[in-house]
């Protein structure tokens, strides 16, 4: 049987925060929604404030969405990996965010690649009737996959591999979340909600001073019903997961967590991973990072770490948390 599945984990995360946290109704509180970096957005602010303040909010993300986006062609990443390697000069931010990504590449020993452009060009998984590439294409593709392609002298940028190309998806959500926040502090907002496509992150706790409780959703449930949840305040929750933008051929299911060695879905024990952690690009990074390592080393990286937990959900639907986890 063939059909395409494409959860859209925004709204699915939108139900699990108000279904769980209690949160003010909308007319209590002032949000800005949108459609960017391929999902729902939005930032709802539980304090009284100007409306400029929202727009400022609306101004900060079409601006990151310009800037980082892999397939916008005007884009500071696009016009890297469209450069057949010749510098391209970038702004601080975006040569800040590429460094963080080489980092986590670093940490993960390569299991994380911000260099994976060259494979995930090859899938779309919101096609009519998506097909996975050939595993000869795939491998083709992954041989260009290396973090240590990517040269940075000042503000310039290169590959040093023509075929190679940068995909910030897995972190650009989760930094520019922060930016955020650090925008709202700034114009005195104590109390918020960002919610970048399921990447959570909460300015403060809610107007009662309670945490918020953000619901993980059970792997594969349509009704986007929690399998559990996590309390926090002023931290970041993001998780990644396989049935969040998946397609089936041939009763095999194909996901969207490649995996660089391959160029094909990571395959391992894992349905999702949820770090919690005061930074959202931490969490971003993270999430994405301790998939590929897989259960057991990725659960060895977190417990090495400080101020982070996660909840590692296996495919066998049990639910594991860091050592250090409050419950």
């Amino acid at each position: 049987m063939k059909y395409k599945k494409f959860t859209a984990l925004a709204t699915a995360a939108m139900l699990l925060m108000t279904g769980c946290s209690g949160l003010p109704k909308e007319r209590d509180s002032q949000t800005y929604t949108d459609t960017l970096f391929d999902t729902v957005i939005s930032v709802q602010i539980l304090d009284s404030v100007d409306e400029d303040v929202l727009k400022g909010c609306e101004t900060l993300c079409k601006k990151y969405d310009a800037m980082f986006s892999r397939t916008n062609e005007d884009s500071e990443i696009s016009r890297i990996n469209s450069a057949g390697g010749v510098p391209v000069e970038v702004s601080d931010e975006t040569v800040k965010l590429i460094k963080k990504g080489i980092y986590y590449s670093e940490l993960s020993g390569g299991a994380f690649d911000i260099t994976i452009a060259p494979v995930v060009n090859l899938w779309d998984f919101q096609a009519e009737d998506p097909v996975p590439p050939s595993p000869e294409d795939a491998a083709a593709a992954a041989g260009h996959v290396n973090y240590k392609n990517i040269v940075i002298s000042d503000n310039k940028v290169s590959l040093s591999d023509p075929e190679a190309g940068i995909d910030l998806g897995a972190i650009a959500k989760g930094y520019i979340a922060d930016r955020l926040k650090d925008y709202l502090e700034k114009q005195g907002v104590k109390h918020a909600l960002i919610n970048l496509g399921g990447n959570v992150l909460a300015l403060g706790t809610k107007l009662d001073g309670s945490d918020y409780n953000i619901g993980i959703q059970k792997p594969f449930d349509e009704s986007g019903n929690p399998v559990t949840s996590v309390r926090i305040s002023d931290q970041s929750v993001v998780t990644s997961g396989i049935y969040q933008r998946y397609f089936k051929k041939d009763g095999t299911i194909y996901h969207h967590i490649l995996d660089p060695a391959t160029g094909y879905p990571c395959k391992n024990n894992l349905y999702s991973v949820t770090i919690i952690t005061d930074s959202s690009l931490t969490a971003d990074a993270l999430s994405t990072t301790c998939f590929l390592l897989g259960y057991d080393r990725g659960m060895k990286l977190i417990d090495q770490l400080d101020n982070v937990d996660a909840v590692f959900i296996t495919d066998d639907n049990e639910i594991h948390y860091s050592s250090n986890f409050q419950k």
